[in-house]
């Protein structure tokens, strides 16, 4: 089993009696479902539907103090708490910004062998494994008590990207990527069943209409790295933009009724000039919502 601390990641709490509707009235997720070592994946959105931060989030237990911990990207992290006090009014919240106090360690390839109460096994997909809320000081502390190797994030960097699952800031744009672009859909990250939240009318839509026709797409590349935000080609025309890349393994964001007139036409796909290829071919060919990330491995 590996481990890994994640610089890039921030922490924000949001606790207080009214924190449960608070919060299911502003993100995608359920958060009536999160309770703790129970986690959900969701965004804050826009009222036109664009993602302003994504995270994972649980509660923590009483002796806590309760309320909801989120795994947000450090760099948003103030930003996100900033956006959720917008929207506090009357309510009795209280928002924490704690990345000075705590961070996230990611762990994979195993199931811990004890589970820290800010422990939950990740919900996009059973294969990107743990994360734990620790302080960066106690990172090699906690992985060796749970079992796991202490690596560099970069492993986890690798992962993340085999299995499938963008990061924002490198695989899309905070502000102006809609949800099914970078398949939270399909990441369990947004619940249709759920009552309004804000930029919900957009999501729907798009969900029942099938209008959503760009996509983060696993590749596979030969030995070089292409450049983030490199331009894909199908033939001689653009069809998307290079993410991140790792291990021969890479992800992108395509429009993908192109990509598929493309593949039928016989058309190579390239990025600098390097020759790209499709680790599923149905991840762009599957109706909006029915993919998975299986193979994700592959």
């Amino acid at each position: 089993m590996k481990a890994a601390f994640l610089p890039d990641r921030g922490v924000v709490k949001v606790s207080g009696e009214d924190a449960r509707k608070f919060l299911d009235g502003l993100v995608t997720t359920n958060i009536g479902l999160v309770g703790p070592g129970l986690g959900r994946f969701g965004a804050l959105l826009t009222p036109q539907g664009k993602i302003i931060a994504d995270f994972l989030v649980t509660e923590a237990p009483d002796a806590h103090g309760g309320g909801f911990v989120f795994d947000v990207p450090l760099a948003l992290a103030q930003a996100f708490a900033d956006r959720l006090g917008i929207y506090k009014l009357r309510a009795k919240i209280t928002i924490e910004n704690l990345s000075a106090q705590l961070g996230v360690l990611a762990v994979w390839n195993g199931v811990p062998a004890i589970k820290p109460d800010l422990a939950f096994e990740d919900p996009r997909d059973p294969q990107l494994g743990w994360r734990l809320f620790v302080p960066d000081d106690l990172a090699g502390e906690t992985a060796a008590a749970i079992g796991a190797d202490l690596g560099d994030s970069a492993d986890y960097e690798a992962h993340r990207i085999a299995c499938g699952a963008p990061r924002g800031g490198v695989d899309f744009i905070y502000g102006d990527a809609f949800p099914h672009e970078t398949n939270m859909d399909r990441l369990h990250g947004v619940d249709f069943d759920k009552g309004c939240y804000v930029g919900q009318e957009v999501v729907s839509r798009m969900q029942h209409r099938g209008t959503a026709r760009t996509r983060t797409v696993r590749v596979r590349l030969d030995a070089s790295v292409p450049e983030v935000g490199l331009p894909v080609n199908a033939g001689d025309k653009p069809v998307g933009t290079m993410g991140s890349s790792a291990n021969g393994l890479g992800l992108a964001l395509l429009r993908i009724d192109r990509v598929a007139d493309a593949l039928d036409a016989g058309l190579p796909l390239t990025a600098g000039g390097l020759p790209l290829s499709l680790v599923a071919p149905d991840d762009v060919k599957a109706a909006p919502g029915k993919a998975s990330i299986s193979e994700a491995s592959a």
